[in-house]
């Protein structure tokens, strides 16, 4: 997943904690009611502890190996990771484990609520990514393989994305070694089709997640032309807050010379922005685009890492 990991840099207050907790339930509920009774392996702390479950026959539950590994992780790198850090994913990954440790019993000892496989992987991926979001948007973290993925980045600098995708990946693939029943053919035809579901659900789940997270904070650009332009900018600025950049133009057509305001804000603005404008001039042009990243006051902060030149 390559959205922001936002419990690493802010705190959270009641309210972001009580949504963490109900985002980590039903993350929970995605991953034990439709995913793992169809002994379907997917990516992260989950994925891993589904590996271990199924190759030790059942013997370790999900929710035990969950949380013992990422105990054991944020004890091994607690100087490189922080308090913060250590203490928001020590409380995720606390609740996360507990609620996966009360109903993974039920799920696993009973047939699946979904019979078919492919349906109850996408509803468990959807509800998965929902999840995810929620507890993400919330400053949270179950820790698993962000931990690895925030080491990665601070000892060798690589983006914690792309970490994630990888670890994720190699997760998944690593069931084709699970204990299985048959001869080689047999297993290439089954686990090969449960890696892809495996990646089928890190697929649809993180884009489900990277909605919620970033749907309200995707900035968006506009452009607007309208004689009537100073008082669209006036409300603009002082009811949304937002700044506002006015550029000196010329019709070509008409050689009438036009002022053009752009303004950047953020996908919540867009409603006020528009019912502005309409209020003053109806007939005002509106150009409405999206942009990929602004940096700034009010915006997101820009951050560099300098990358070491070998000699």
């Amino acid at each position: 997943m390559h959205f922001q990991r936002l419990g690493i840099h802010s705190i959270p207050n009641v309210r972001d904690y009580l949504i963490i907790i109900a985002g980590m339930a039903v993350y929970a509920i995605g991953f034990t009611a439709f995913i793992l009774p169809h002994e379907i392996v997917i990516g992260g702390m989950a994925g891993f502890s589904t590996l271990v479950y199924f190759a030790s026959g059942g013997l370790l539950p999900v929710a035990v190996t969950m949380y013992a590994t990422n105990i054991l992780m944020l004890v091994c790198w607690y100087k490189s990771l922080g308090r913060q850090f250590v203490v928001g994913t020590v409380f995720g990954a606390t609740i996360l484990s507990a609620i996966i440790g009360l109903i993974e019993g039920y799920f696993t000892s009973h047939p699946p609520l979904v019979s078919d496989p492919t349906m109850s992987v996408l509803m468990g991926s959807v509800v998965c990514g929902i999840g995810i979001g929620l507890y993400y948007s919330h400053k949270g973290s179950a820790g698993g393989t962000d931990i690895v993925a925030a080491i990665f980045e601070k000892k060798l600098n690589i983006s914690i994305g792309r970490t994630m995708m990888i670890i994720d990946v190699a997760i998944v693939t690593c069931s084709f070694f699970l204990p299985f029943d048959g001869d080689m053919d047999a297993r290439i035809q089954s686990r090969v089709q449960t890696i892809i579901y495996g990646w089928t659900s890190i697929v649809i789940y993180s884009l489900v997640a990277n909605y919620m997270v970033n749907a309200d904070k995707q900035t968006i650009q506009f452009f607007i032309l309208s004689p009537k332009w100073e008082d669209i900018a006036d409300r603009i600025a002082h009811e949304c807050g937002r700044g506002v950049t006015s550029f000196d133009g010329k019709g070509l057509w008409t050689g009438e010379n036009r002022t053009m305001l752009v303004v950047w804000c953020r996908q919540y603005d867009a409603d006020h922005i528009y019912s502005i404008v309409q209020r003053i001039d109806e007939s005002a042009y509106i150009i409405q685009s999206k942009a990929k990243s602004v940096y700034g006051n009010g915006f997101d902060r820009l951050h560099t890492k300098s990358r070491k030149v070998k000699k």
